[in-house]
């Protein structure tokens, strides 16, 4: 089995560790937070993670 390619946003610049990083699974896809990648990461469906970007793109999310 091979390890998942985690990579962040090009938008994160050189915030070290404050950014969410993502990975392409054979389940769907990862995403971890960078400031602790040992605690784990949850794994999203692929259709959901795109619309969960498309929202976040559109400030859809309140965050």
């Amino acid at each position: 089995m091979t390890r998942p390619a985690w990579r962040k946003s090009s938008h994160s610049g050189t915030q070290e560790g404050a950014c969410v990083e993502i990975a392409d699974l054979s389940s769907g896809v990862g995403v971890r937070d960078s400031k602790n990648p040992k605690h784990g990461h949850l794994t999203l469906p692929a259709r959901t993670f795109a619309d969960l970007l498309a929202r976040a793109k559109r400030n859809e999310l309140n965050l």
